[in-house]
């Protein structure tokens, strides 16, 4: 590398870059230069230029002049509106003066937060101090967007880019600019010169290897296959050093129990950030008590990692151009940029959210000491399982007033039984405590119209918790009715077997046919004589009318003779033997029977809907729960007593806390208002000894 050239002075917007009077290129454009300056001086608008544009102008002559120069300088790669300034790989590999197009390289890009003398790392590390990246001791930052250069000794291409934490309008915009070139990068050098190791080290990083794995690695595999690359090489993203400067602490030292870099994972696993994508993670630090900077540490762990071809090997320089270009033009677009706010609302309001739509109450914290309900002045939006929609009395409304009224199964005046079975019948009622009953759901079973056409209003409103102005009774209505019908069904079913058994037996004497013994005079099986308990069942034969047991009348047969043309159950011998009677025992057994089929069919068919209505019932029961009940099939143990439900063990819900519970440990009643419940229903055993 030659050396440094002298410089222009002090002021001129030259400086930092180099001349050579025996150049006449560099002559060439100085006089070009003169030129333009004359003409920005004349012109009417001299104080709508800045002194970016004479920087742009300065930086495009010199590189186009330094092309076959070894001495040339950087050139901007992409602007800071990530607009790819180069328009094509052999463009590209002209600017950087490389005259080998088969040439292979690796990528070597620096980040770190403006001020922090990135581009006078480059310089100092690659070009012998020579200014190829500029520098500059303003304010202002000096470099803006991204910046290549090549050193030809090494093979590898220079990215400089723009600082962190620099004032900018599109900070997102930047950020995504830096992940892209992060993503392409074989080698990244982040440059902090600071006492110690601050925050946006690690976010930084940990944003990027998540941006790696999420986004950029399917990618980049997806070109690697295209261009014949092997995907295991770009499995894993760049390595990262950390080049750390100090002057008055001490950086991180090796020690007996963790290395620098032990410690940096320990530090990026405690703020829950993710490095994985990084093929490995080195740390350099040095502490300068007087300039110039050491960094020959930094270059011998750059030097070592290009040496290391097991992740990453060199590539064409024609692919790094096609790479970084296909994934800036896959992301890109506007984002909307969030100002930073020092104190943000959510120090202070209150932090509860609805549970429908996700928003924030926008009250201070503990207004609900102060008596303030929850409010949240955005809309909402509607769900199901918390039935969160209000209705207003259209009358009421007109009028002026906002009465919020609610569906329920029977009016204040109704009673309980007659108000179940008037739900049953016309439906779910909404009444106005101003106008009474304002709507019937099934007030006709023709031409009914919706309560929203008819009488009220609705509204979406929030659903915080424990907020008692939801509409909850809605979702117990169909319940309620289903425990009643429950209720009934477990009084029939839990009376006494044995006076059920002797009606049945009477009613069956009354349309029996005459040839029939009566149950009263059957004592035992008239074939095998085991005598009848009280809750066993008769069997008559349809041919011979004797009683019999299951067991001596399992068969069935045609009995023309008695008028039974489809087969009917007969005994045993009955069944081997064929009886000849007379016209008129037939026609009177005509006569006779009629009864019985009629009464026979009755049953039947009774016990077919009963069966249907009993299993329909199991699947109204599951469908109507209230969506805070546990669904049946989720319930196997007492929450209570951890016995597993079974025939034996039937499950039933608490009301208050919606779990699986046993009759033993559910024996008390109460009502619970907060879940829609105004009289007393079941509650276990738990929720008691909360209360």
């Amino acid at each position: 590398m030659s050396t440094l050239e002298q410089y222009p002075s002090e002021n001129s917007v030259w400086h930092g870059c180099r001349s050579s009077s025996n150049s006449p290129a560099i002559m060439q454009s100085l006089s070009s230069l003169t030129e333009i300056n004359k003409d920005i001086y004349n012109t009417e608008n001299n104080d709508n230029l800045s002194m970016n544009n004479n920087v742009q102008i300065i930086n495009d002559i010199n590189c186009k002049n330094n092309n076959n120069n070894d001495n040339y300088k950087s050139f901007l790669l992409i602007d800071e509106r990530e607009l790819l300034k180069v328009s094509s790989a052999e463009q590209f590999i002209d600017k950087l003066g490389c005259r080998d197009v088969n040439t292979k390289v690796k990528v070597i890009s620096i980040f770190g937060n403006t001020g922090d003398g990135k581009s006078h790392t480059l310089n100092q590390t690659f070009f012998n101090g020579n200014e190829v990246f500029k520098t500059s001791n303003e304010q202002n930052s000096c470099t803006l967007g991204v910046w290549s250069g090549f050193d030809k000794k090494l093979g590898i291409i220079c990215l400089d880019t723009e600082g962190l934490l620099g004032i900018t309008i599109n900070e997102n915009e930047r950020t995504r600019l830096l992940l892209k070139v992060l993503a392409i990068s074989d080698i990244v050098i982040y440059r902090t010169r600071s006492e110690r190791l601050h925050r946006d080290l690690f976010t930084f990083l940990g944003a990027a290897s998540r941006a790696y794995s999420h986004h950029f690695q399917s990618a980049l595999q997806k070109i690697g296959r295209r261009e014949g690359v092997t995907s295991t090489t770009i499995a894993l993203g760049p390595s990262v050093i950390i080049y750390h400067e100090t002057r008055h602490t001490r950086p991180l030292i090796n020690n007996s129990i963790d290395s620098p870099e032990d410690i940096l994972r320990n530090r990026f696993s405690q703020m829950r950030l993710e490095i994985d994508a990084f093929s490995s993670i080195k740390y350099v630090g040095v502490q300068t008590h007087e300039p110039p900077t050491d960094y020959k540490p930094l270059y011998l762990a750059i030097k070592c990692e290009l040496d290391n071809t097991t992740v990453r090997s060199a590539r064409k320089i024609h692919l790094v151009y096609d790479t970084l270009k296909i994934l800036n033009d896959k992301f890109s677009g506007e984002i909307e940029n969030v100002t930073n706010v020092l104190f943000p609302d959510q120090y202070f309001t209150c932090p509860v959210k609805c549970l429908s739509c996700d928003c924030r109450c926008k009250n201070s914290m503990g207004h609900l000491r102060e008596g303030k309900p929850h409010y949240s002045g955005t809309r909402c939006r509607y769900q199901h399982q918390y039935e969160n929609i209000i209705y207003i009395c259209k009358k009421c409304h007109a009028n002026g007033n906002e009465i919020i009224v609610t569906s329920r199964t029977q009016t204040q005046n109704e009673a309980g039984w007659y108000g179940l079975a008037k739900y049953a019948w016309a439906g779910y009622v909404i009444e106005c405590p101003q106008c009474g009953e304002i709507y019937r759901s099934r007030q006709y079973w023709y031409g009914n119209k919706n309560p929203e056409d008819a009488a009220v209003r609705t509204e979406i409103t929030h659903v915080f918790q424990n907020n008692s102005s939801l509409n909850i009774t809605n979702q117990n209505v169909a319940q309620k009715m289903i425990d009643g019908v429950s209720y009934i069904s477990e009084v029939v079913a839990n009376a006494s077997l044995q006076p059920t058994k002797t009606i049945t037996s009477w009613v069956a004497d009354q349309v029996a046919p005459n040839y029939w013994r009566p149950n009263n005079d059957i004592k035992l099986c008239f074939k095998c004589k085991i005598i009848f308990g009280p809750c066993d069942t008769k069997h008559h034969c349809r041919n011979c009318g004797e009683g019999f047991c299951t067991l001596c009348s399992s068969k069935t047969k045609c009995v023309p003779a008695k008028n039974w043309f489809t087969p009917v159950r007969v005994c045993d011998d009955c069944y081997l033997h064929d009886g000849n009677d007379d016209n008129n025992d037939i026609i009177d057994a005509m006569e006779d029977v009629s009864v019985r089929k009629v009464s026979e069919h009755v049953v039947s068919t009774l016990s077919a809907v009963g069966t249907v209505l009993t299993y329909s019932k199991s699947l109204i029961k599951d469908s109507v729960r209230p969506t805070y009940w546990i669904p049946d099939c989720e319930l196997r143990n007492c929450c209570v007593c951890e016995e597993e439900f079974s025939l034996v063990l039937p499950l039933h819900h608490c009301r208050d806390c919606g779990r699986g519970v046993c009759q033993e440990c559910s024996q008390h009643r109460k009502p619970v208002p907060r879940r829609g419940w105004d009289n007393p229903v079941r509650v276990c055993d738990a929720c008691i000894k909360i209360d």
